[in-house]
């Protein structure tokens, strides 16, 4: 079937690797995207003739109402994301995360789909040892994660909806973040060659852009078997402490150092190990490891001396 699909925040990220691929796929592809980072990461595809754009604001429901009349599947990214962010600007992050999805959820006809991003971030520390699946208390400590928590419990009330728990995404893409966990400290180790580490014994999980991706493609391939489900996405291979992160970092530079220290904390208190395996099970696996994504951030970053790519 040949959906005609609207992104929101499509030019940021995930959409800047998303649309391409998408669009490669054969489907129909509308952007909305606020471009508040100047960003010209979709311009490698303005010449298809399948590809439309929109510059504006998801709150607006002047510009929104008409396009989600016009699309069949709906895949909300347009997000003020992570909790440093979130804090600079709470109300706009309270109106543009939760309140701008829950409008939409109320204005979608029950055969319309929704792909939405969420976070295991809200798993917060897990059980008592550390492990969480998609069945696991959720313990959110930030805005942002309580507000995807909130967000995620109306999307699940809509009959044709997934929503995916992203593990902390990392890789490059044509609009940068540079200030993702991977992603921040393989920068630092080009650049500054060294990093004081904060909580360093803390796991979280992981996941390539590209895989992201990817697995939302998987789930508009087998929407009718994934329908109204919550899955964790993320490398089984890759639930590694951040001091097990720069040591994989120092692999590919030796000269790279890191020094713990108790000077900082996560605001979400991240420290868990996560099951990917309920998404496994439908067919779908992570094809691009860590020890890939640092080495394809350690040529990027060959182009990229400066911190323009963050979200803060």
């Amino acid at each position: 079937m040949t959906y005609r699909i609207l992104i929101t925040g499509g030019a940021g990220y995930i959409g800047s690797i998303l649309v391409p691929q998408l669009l490669e796929a054969g489907y129909e592809v509308t952007v909305l995207d606020n471009f508040m980072y100047d960003q010209n990461s979709l311009a490698a595809v303005c010449h298809h003739d399948h590809f439309r754009v929109v510059r504006g604001d998801v709150r607006v429901q002047s510009t929104m109402l008409p396009l989600l009349k016009t699309s069949d599947l709906i895949i909300p990214l347009a997000a003020l994301v992570g909790a440093p962010l979130c804090d600079r600007d709470p109300v706009s992050a309270t109106t543009t995360n939760r309140d701008a999805v829950i409008d939409m959820l109320k204005v979608l006809s029950k055969d319309q789909i929704v792909l939405m991003p969420t976070t295991n971030s809200a798993y917060g520390t897990g059980d008592k040892n550390n492990f969480c699946t998609e069945e696991s208390p959720l313990r959110p400590i930030s805005q942002y994660a309580k507000e995807k928590v909130e967000v995620e419990k109306a999307l699940m009330q809509h009959p044709h909806a997934i929503s995916f728990r992203l593990a902390t995404v990392f890789g490059f893409a044509p609009r940068m973040r540079i200030d993702l966990l991977v992603n921040d400290l393989t920068h630092r180790a080009v650049h500054d060659r060294s990093v004081v580490l904060f909580e360093s014994t803390f796991k979280r999980n992981y996941i390539h852009v590209r895989d992201v991706a990817r697995a939302f493609l998987h789930a508009i391939q087998n929407f009718g078997v994934m329908k109204g489900n919550i899955y964790n996405v993320g490398l089984s291979d890759a639930n590694i402490s951040k001091k097990e992160l720069c040591q994989k970092i120092q692999k590919y530079l030796p000269a790279f150092t890191f020094l713990e220290a108790p000077i900082g904390k996560d605001p979400d208190q991240r420290n868990y190990i996560v099951s990917n395996e309920k998404i496994e099970k439908t067919g779908f696996r992570a094809e691009y490891s860590l020890d890939f994504g640092i080495q394809e951030l350690i040529k990027g970053y060959a182009m990229l001396k400066n911190s323009k790519y963050s979200n803060v």
